[in-house]
């Protein structure tokens, strides 16, 4: 079977863990990084960004055309498009009439757009226009099945699975303190602000030191590769925090903090609760009172408690199927399915 994966190409989009392992199973797979091109336009001046923002840019049309003429040379059986925020509804349309399978996993939500980042029309016009949708939200699969009656499948996050890497990051010592990585909104400001009022943290991610003030953080470069993955185990808690697009299902780091032998404390959802056992292989908070206290217990813990729980994560994320190796095998069985 071959198929043209067609979002972003750069750490850390989970695109290229597909690209690799749908390979791994047999298929030929490529990967198309619109995303890619459109960001390196976007941020190489000011003069882009008003361009786009005013509505004058051709970049989408550039990238249109770019999909259009990869579609004709590769001339693939299955199109799986990432989010699509590049992509005109004509140019999926194009690609009906010639008779390939649309495939769409949207990352965030297709409904609610709580950045710049996370949709835009496109996105919404497109929905009915794929043969296929993939969510990690039960709410985005009952929707898209009962409003436009197209199949949709359930395809949580997950976590690279590699042998070399968990030794490498389970050899490291570690770090008693409190750690958050991802990238910086107001609500996540404000709770980072208000926890750094009793306790110190590190935080990981790009242009934090426009949102943060507090001297209790230290804000720290955005990470990427390996060390990535050794930042996430190394600090006895790594903090999750949603997006308000997903405020009761899960996020990447849901899968990757545990995958990884990492101690996730993370929002109370239904989602968490129903992949991994509270209290004793990740935890859950409620509000950031009850988020502080469980910091403090946390942080308390003996070395060989600790170890414990992170031993606990690691054996669910790996028993029950959590890696990207195995979402993998789901998405394809669900290709062959078409």
């Amino acid at each position: 079977m071959k198929i043209l994966l067609v979002g972003a190409g750069k750490p850390p989009a989970i695109e290229r863990y597909f690209l690799q392992h749908l390979n791994e199973l047999g298929a030929e797979a490529s990967l198309l990084a619109i995303q890619n091109i459109f960001f390196d336009y976007y941020e190489k001046n000011i003069f882009h960004k008003v361009l786009f923002k005013t509505g004058l840019s051709a970049i989408y049309k550039k990238i249109n055309d770019l999909f259009r003429s990869e579609v004709e040379n590769k001339k693939p059986d299955l199109i799986w498009v990432f989010k699509g925020m590049e992509l005109f509804p004509e140019s999926l349309q194009w690609v009906r009439d010639r008779k390939i399978k649309l495939v769409n996993y949207n990352t965030d939500n297709p409904f609610i757009f709580s950045g710049r980042g996370s949709g835009n029309s496109n996105v919404f016009e497109s929905i009915r226009l794929y043969d296929l949708h993939f969510t990690y939200d039960h709410h985005v699969k009952e929707r898209i099945t009962r409003e436009y009656g197209i199949r949709c499948a359930m395809l949580p996050f997950g976590f690279e699975d590699r042998a070399d890497l968990y030794a490498i990051c389970t050899a490291q010592e570690e770090q008693v303190r409190l750690c958050f990585v991802g990238s910086p909104d107001k609500d996540r400001t404000l709770f980072l602000e208000t926890l750094a009022d009793q306790v110190p943290m590190d935080v990981y991610g790009p242009l934090w030191n426009k949102f943060l003030t507090n001297q209790n953080i230290i804000v720290r470069d955005e990470i990427h590769g390996d060390e990535f993955w050794k930042v996430l185990n190394r600090y006895r808690i790594q903090l999750n925090i949603m997006r308000p697009h997903n405020p009761d299902t899960h996020n990447m780091r849901s899968f990757e903090v545990p995958g990884i032998g990492g101690i996730m404390l993370a929002p109370d959802t239904a989602d968490h609760r129903e992949y991994f056992r509270a209290n004793e292989e990740v935890f859950l908070y409620s509000n950031a009172t009850d988020c502080m206290t469980q910091i403090r217990t946390l942080l308390n813990l003996s070395k060989e408690t600790s170890m414990q729980i992170r031993k606990r994560a690691r054996e669910r994320s790996v028993s029950s199927g959590y890696s990207y190796f195995e979402r993998a095998k789901t998405a394809l069985m669900n290709f062959e399915q078409l």
